[in-house]
């Protein structure tokens, strides 16, 4: 009959060993994943001292322009190639192909932003498109353009990400042929203007949102091809109208009654804009 014999205390020993040794590998990754997310909560680096506005900025002559032509007015925009290329570049030719006539107004927040540039109200993509990956512009975010009220902004439609890309900070937002404008949230309420005065980092900046409003928590968060200089009342005016219930998968909450992108013509910034500018009194000053 066979002897049961107990394990030595050696074999114990290496046992524990290696059971410290796995608690110890898990807690260091651990560790890692953490330090490695709060290193990289600032990715978009925001330096103070070489922020340029320039959203406030005087417009130099020639310098692109998308004149949006809505069903309730007319919207003139500078465009941001220097910031924006890729986003910039469809869009422009997107416009000149009059990708953008007839097209919907398809999602609203009230007051805060309207989306456009679908094929109906429900926000459906028009068909087909003019280039291969239409819909997977990756995102283009610099510190020098802010969300501002007017803001000119393409819409997110897709993220490509996994554990280790949101780990190592490796994923890749997508921007497609739709785009928004903004409007403002409230900064009315002083302890919110106070709490975000202090987490601005920059006077500059915070003043510059105090005085025209905007949308700070898209901040360095969406791509920002261009800024309204020019028919910001119609953006108030689309981001203030009654707006249906959520109506698709997507949950978008288009008007009430159908506004639409007549057309978008691409020009160049010239005196008539000079004229016309509602930022001007500030930026050359």
């Amino acid at each position: 009959m066979a002897r049961y014999s107990q394990p030595s205390n050696k074999k114990k020993a290496l046992s524990t060993m290696g059971i410290f040794l796995l608690a110890a590998a898990v807690l260091s990754f651990i560790a890692f994943y953490i330090i490695v997310m709060i290193s990289q909560q600032g990715y978009h680096y925001i330096d103070p001292d070489t922020l340029e506005l320039v959203q406030l900025q005087e417009i130099p002559d020639e310098t692109p322009t998308a004149v949006i032509n809505t069903s309730l007015g007319e919207i003139r925009a500078v465009l941001y190639p220097e910031y924006a290329p890729n986003t910039v570049s469809q869009f422009i030719t997107l416009a000149e192909k009059g990708w953008y006539d007839d097209t919907y107004i398809f999602e609203a927040k009230q007051d805060v932003y309207f989306a456009a540039g679908a094929a109906d109200s429900s926000g459906t993509l028009k068909t087909p498109p003019v280039f291969e990956n239409q819909e997977k512009v990756p995102l283009e975010l610099h510190q020098n353009l802010w969300p501002f009220s007017g803001a000119l902004c393409a819409l997110t439609t897709s993220k490509d990400t996994s554990f280790s890309k949101r780990l190592f900070k490796s994923e890749v937002s997508y921007t497609g042929s739709r785009f928004m404008f903004l409007n403002t949230v409230d900064f009315s309420d002083e302890e919110f203007a106070a709490q975000f005065r202090e987490a601005s980092g920059s006077e500059e900046l915070a003043d510059a949102f105090f005085r025209l409003g905007g949308v700070p928590n898209f901040s360095q968060q969406v791509t920002i091809f261009g800024q309204a200089y020019s028919g910001l009342d119609v953006i108030r005016q689309i981001t203030s109208v009654q707006l249906a219930e959520e109506t698709n998968p997507q949950g978008y909450t288009p008007p009430t009654e159908e506004i639409k992108i007549l057309s978008v013509r691409i020009s160049s910034y010239s005196q008539e804009d000079r004229e016309i500018n509602e930022l001007i009194p500030d930026a050359t000053s």
